[in-house]
């Protein structure tokens, strides 16, 4: 499939401020997102002026859009000379002549109240034209939300798909000695930035998981005297049980809708899985085979889900329909399949698979064709889908301790993630409102 950027209107409304810039929009510059071994965009973002944070907010758009391998972001000792003005359209030959195709400009201001706005338009440096413009309004303490919303908007219309910037990671943090680790549950926005610790590490913390809003998260406690399951509000810090089990529970994870939570439980020697409805916090159960059935993750429409089982002799990826009925196996590689989890388009279902000494996050079709393993490693495992299914951050130990990785839906695109410190089990947010 091949996106390209997306025709908008010939005049934009800025948000709250009346303004309009004209300009015709144009289809010119192409960001194919599917390609394995696209050549990144060159794209020129100079500083903002107008706030003392103007340098920093350039730098997190700048690394933002970097990050996703789509753009390079030209180097600010090149750019002309002379300032730019967000009132007026910019002379396109001295951008030409470093060979940016695209341009960044902005202003940053203080309101009456206080408020940072931040105002910025985006260029098609060949064509001439004005392809976007907006404005953003925040407490100045957000600037780098703001900053995030910004690259967001430069990612969807240069690429047709929605940005994964303006979002948080939900994790547990590690640290101690193996065997006497020390596991709190954490938050952090996708660049490692603000990171914060949700829990005291009094308890082992496991298998965090988003609401469909990104304002609730549920994990599962564990203690000396079994296992709870937790639904924390990130704002408020109000925690409530949702049940306590003598022995463990295993990935709880939202329906779409947020109205219920579906996880397994081993309950007289047997793991099955079990859902909630979380009005009522009546349970139901979904599976009843004598196998290991687990880490059940719900399809975008809620009308599926997933899970691994060993019911065939080794563990393997199942689908049922949402009330345990229909359910049929759809991986049949060599290998052991574990911890699948629904893309947020409802197109791939990732995965961790073990063959031999190596492990593997790899992706396939809801119905089990196309499988593509995109990593190999003494130990990768756990894979979290970014909004915008493009982008996976997984867990991965390569002997000293576990980290967060991150790769693309290709392959192409594989580091470590800008946490530096021990972590596992990493659940991406949706978009913040």
């Amino acid at each position: 499939m091949r996106s390209w950027l997306v025709a908008l209107l010939a005049a934009l409304a800025l948000t709250g401020g009346g303004l309009a810039w004209p300009g015709p929009a144009r289809a010119d510059i192409v960001v194919n997102v599917d390609q394995g071994a696209t050549q990144p965009l060159p794209i020129a973002i100079p500083v903002f002026p107008g706030a003392p944070v103007a340098g920093q907010l350039r730098e997190v758009i700048a690394a933002d859009l970097a990050r996703s391998g789509l753009f390079r972001p030209l180097d600010p000792a090149t750019f002309p000379a002379a300032p730019l003005d967000v009132s007026t359209q910019p002379a396109f030959d001295p951008w030409k002549a470093i060979s940016a195709q695209a341009l960044v400009d902005g202003r940053i201001t203080l309101d009456a109240g206080g408020r940072l706005k931040a105002d910025f338009r985006l260029w098609d440096v060949y064509a001439g034209d004005q392809l976007y413009a907006q404005q953003f309004s925040a407490s100045p303490e957000a600037w780098r939300r703001v900053a995030h919303k910004i690259a967001d908007a430069i990612y969807e219309k240069l690429t047709g798909q929605p940005g994964y910037f303006d979002t948080r990671i939900v994790f547990v943090a590690e640290s101690g000695a193996r065997g006497r680790r020390v596991r709190r549950l954490a938050i952090m926005d996708q660049d490692g930035a603000n990171p914060t610790y949700l829990t005291d590490g009094s308890y082992g913390a496991y298998f965090p998981h988003f609401s469909a809003n990104s304002q609730e998260v549920t994990y599962m406690a564990l203690r000396s005297t079994g296992s709870t399951v937790y639904l924390l509000n990130i704002a408020t810090g109000r925690q409530e049980a949702l049940g306590h089990f003598p022995g463990m529970v295993f990935a709880p994870r939202f329906s779409p809708d947020g109205g219920r939570v579906a996880l397994s439980a081993e309950r007289d020697g047997n793991t099955d899985v079990y859902v909630m409805n979380l009005a009522n916090h009546a349970w139901a159960r979904l599976t009843t085979d004598p196998a290991i059935d687990t880490s059940p993750s719900f399809s975008p429409d809620g009308r599926q889900i997933v899970f691994n089982s060993d019911r065939g002799g080794s563990p393997q990826l199942y689908m049922m329909s949402a009330d345990g009925s229909n359910v049929h196996r759809i991986s049949f590689g060599s290998g052991r399949y574990t911890t699948p989890v629904w893309s947020p388009d409802g197109k791939l279902i990732a995965f961790t698979k073990q063959e031999g000494s190596q492990f593997h996050i790899g992706v396939m079709s809801p119905g089990g064709s196309s499988e593509r393993l995109l990593t190999t490693s003494y130990l990768d495992e756990g894979p979290t889908w970014a909004p915008n299914s493009r982008v996976i951050m997984f867990a991965r130990d390569t002997g000293s301790g576990s980290h967060l990785w991150t790769v693309d839906v290709s392959g192409r695109l594989l580091g470590p993630a800008l946490y530096p410190l021990g972590a596992s089990d990493p659940a991406w947010s949706a978009l913040l409102p």
